[in-house]
């Protein structure tokens, strides 16, 4: 039901990635083409050379094996480079991540806290 005046446009469904009150930036990043379909949540790396972001993998070797930034909304980059939210800081819930198989969590979490990226254990 909507209110005289307003009307709802969608509904807010939590997915638990945010996780915790430290200070959430974002920015704009471009998500290079060939990426592909990224969800909400991926863990990225950022390409030296372009500075577009993919999906950190570790055994990359342009700079995007180290990650850098989780991604805030889905985004396809499959055929083109997308522009999309990144968060550049803030407090996670590494259940809520997705992470290429050649990183973990354990191996990403030193490196993510020196750029004010906390990761969370949760439950639930």
């Amino acid at each position: 039901m909507a209110t005289q005046g307003y009307s709802i446009l969608a509904e807010h469904v939590p997915d638990k990635l945010i996780a915790g009150d430290a200070k959430i930036v974002t920015a704009a990043g471009t998500i290079a083409s060939g990426a592909g379909a990224l969800v909400r949540g991926t863990v990225l790396g950022k390409i030296t050379a372009s500075g577009k972001y993919q999906k950190a993998v570790g055994t990359a070797e342009d700079g995007s094996q180290t990650p850098d930034a989780i991604l805030a909304e889905d985004t396809d980059a499959t055929s083109a480079d997308a522009l999309s939210v990144v968060y550049l800081s803030g407090q996670f819930a590494e259940s809520a991540l997705t992470l290429d198989a050649s990183l973990t969590l354990d191996g990403i979490r030193d490196g993510l806290r020196d750029k004010n990226i906390y990761l969370t254990k949760t439950e639930g």
